[in-house]
């Protein structure tokens, strides 16, 4: 048994098993206080709330592996879905034809990727902190959307845009899809590519990664490239799923992307982490808010148990380092 759960571990992480094991308790804890937890409603208002709040945290996630953080995600989105919405309107506004969408689409990409490149080249080449360049990357951006929108939102986007927010394919919701395949993607990047070695090797240590011939600075900047693309995925997803677009839209998530980061295992310093606990441990945030919201628990509520949820597990994990070095000087 125990050979079993260590290859488990080795293939899946060593954060996945205990992450199931606590989802499932979630779910028959809930279950059980609430007969409405396990219905069709509630689960399928679930998988349609956490494909953004997963994109985003992807976005969050392959900085944070580098040992830097992207604080402009938020506004990376919006600025993306403005991008988006401003096309739109100019081919006709609820008239726009499906091409008038791939347009603004592609244009949404393009602002949200070069958003993340220029915060990568800035801390890659002149060697400024992540957190202050995604600082000021992040007031740049705001500033600018308040300004185009005069503080107001954009809406009234066309009919085929709410299939794509609101939609489903095999009972599969769309924007479920879409957050799942950008996980696949990003654990096939992650696991299976040079980029992704890159990643964990400059986390890791970057001086140690320069010196084995990586291209750090080349890599650095592609984080934050894609970083800014899965960005402006999720401010697509957002018009969709909102018909409306707002610069302010989600800034509530930032925060909580750290946390679904840090609570799947992903070290804060960089150098270690993989996809599929990240996405277990979305799973449970998002558990955790509809269960409570079933039992008549505000937002703020639940706002308050996720962290207390992180600085348990936190203190857990370090607990089992503990035990484990003490386990290891005794032998």
């Amino acid at each position: 048994m125990n050979v079993v759960i260590k290859r488990l571990n080795s293939s899946l992480g060593k954060e996945t098993l205990p992450l199931v094991g606590f989802l499932l308790l979630l779910i028959l804890a809930f279950s059980i206080a609430s007969p409405r937890f396990l219905t069709g409603a509630n689960l399928g208002s679930i998988a349609f709330q956490l494909p953004v709040l997963g994109l985003l945290t992807l976005a969050m996630m392959v900085p944070i592996l580098s040992g830097g953080l992207n604080l402009a995600i938020i506004f990376a989105a919006n600025i993306s879905g403005l991008t988006l919405a401003w096309t739109l309107i100019q081919f006709g506004g609820p008239e726009a034809g499906f091409s008038a969408f791939l347009i603004g689409a592609a244009a949404a990409l393009i602002v949200g990727t070069i958003s993340g490149a220029v915060m990568g080249l800035v801390i890659a080449y002149i060697g400024a902190h992540p957190i202050l360049v995604s600082l000021a990357m992040m007031i740049f951006l705001r500033g600018l959307g308040e300004f185009l929108t005069r503080g107001g939102d954009i809406s009234g986007f066309p009919e085929y845009m709410h299939f794509i927010g609101h939609g489903s394919i095999l009972g599969i919701p769309v924007p479920l899809l879409i957050f799942f395949g950008a996980a696949i993607a990003w654990h096939i990047m992650l696991t299976g590519t040079r980029h992704g070695f890159s990643v964990y090797m400059i986390g890791s240590n970057i001086e140690a990664a320069e010196y084995s011939g990586l291209h750090t600075k080349r890599t650095l900047t592609l984080i934050y490239a894609i970083s800014g693309f899965i960005c402006a995925i999720a401010g697509i997803l957002m018009a969709a799923r909102f018909n409306s677009v707002r610069v302010g839209h989600g800034e509530a998530l930032l925060l909580v992307t750290v946390l679904a980061c840090f609570l799947g295992g992903v070290d804060p310093f960089g150098g270690f982490g993989r996809v599929l606990p990240v996405v277990i441990a979305l799973i449970i945030l998002q558990v955790l808010s509809s269960g409570l919201n079933l039992l008549g628990a505000n937002q703020h509520l639940s706002t308050a148990v996720w962290g207390l949820f992180l600085i348990g597990v936190m203190t857990l994990r370090w607990v089992s380092g503990r035990l484990k070095l003490s386990l290891n000087r005794k032998e």
